[in-house]
C-alpha cells in the first residue's frame, strides 16, 4: 500500500514538471530557498524558428500561353495566405526579361502580396538559370546569417528554355511545379526539377482559383 501511494505522488509530480516545462534552478535559487511552488523558476520552452519561403516565378512571355501563369497565380495566391497563416517569411525572385529580379528578401507575408500578384505579367526572355544561380548565392549567405532557419525553395516554370549548361541545387529543400499547358509539351521543366534534385509535380495536380 504505501508503494501505491509513493508512485501516485511520483505520477503527479511527472506531470506538473511536464505542464510547466523544466525548473530553471539557477534564477530560482537566486531568489532565495524556494518554500512553496509558487517560488520556482521556469524555463520557457523555445518557440520554432520562423520559417523561410523562398519562391521563383518564370514570368516569361512562354507563361502566357494557355493561361499558365494566370493558373500560376491562383496557386500562389494559396500560398502566400498559407505563408502568412504559419507566419513565414517571403522571399520573391522573378525571372522575366533580361535579368531576373528580387522583389521581396524575407519580409514576413502580409495582404500587402496580393496588390503586388495581381500586377505580376508575363513577357520578354527566360533568365531561369540566372535567378537560381543569384538564389542559390542569396540562400547560401541567409544560412551564414540565420543558421537555424528553416528554408524551402519553390520554383515555378514551364521549362521552355534554350539549352543550358549544369544546374546546382539550391542548398535547401526545393519544389518544382511545372506550368507547362501546351498541348504538345517538351517536358524540359522535369528534366530542370532533376538536375536540381527537387521534387517535381505538375501544376495539374494542384487545385488552383482562377
Amino acid at each position: 500500500m504505501p508503494r501505491k501511494g509513493k508512485q501516485a505522488g511520483a505520477s503527479r509530480g511527472r506531470a506538473r514538471t511536464a505542464a510547466n516545462g523544466r525548473v530553471a534552478w539557477l534564477p530560482t535559487l537566486l531568489k532565495g530557498r524556494p518554500q512553496q511552488r509558487q517560488d520556482l523558476c521556469w524555463q520557457q520552452r523555445q518557440a520554432q524558428p520562423t520559417a523561410l519561403w523562398l519562391v521563383i516565378v518564370d514570368a516569361s512571355a512562354s507563361t502566357r500561353r494557355h493561361q499558365a501563369l494566370a493558373q500560376c497565380k491562383g496557386l500562389l495566391a494559396e500560398l502566400f495566405d498559407q505563408a502568412y497563416r504559419q507566419r513565414a517569411r517571403l522571399a520573391l525572385l522573378t525571372a522575366s526579361g533580361g535579368a531576373p529580379q528580387w522583389q521581396r528578401h524575407g519580409l514576413k507575408a502580409s495582404a500587402a502580396l496580393q496588390p503586388w500578384l495581381q500586377a505580376l505579367g508575363a513577357g520578354g526572355g527566360t533568365p531561369l538559370i540566372a535567378a537560381l544561380e543569384q538564389a542559390r548565392r542569396w540562400l547560401q549567405a541567409r544560412q551564414n546569417a540565420h543558421p537555424h532557419e528553416p528554408q524551402r525553395c519553390l520554383v515555378f516554370t514551364d521549362g521552355r528554355l534554350q539549352r543550358w549548361g549544369t544546374v546546382q541545387p539550391l542548398p535547401c529543400s526545393t519544389l518544382l511545379v511545372d506550368m507547362e499547358l501546351a498541348p504538345i509539351r517538351l517536358g524540359r521543366a522535369k528534366q530542370l526539377a532533376t538536375q536540381l534534385q527537387a521534387e517535381y509535380q505538375h501544376l495539374e495536380q494542384f487545385k488552383v482559383k482562377e
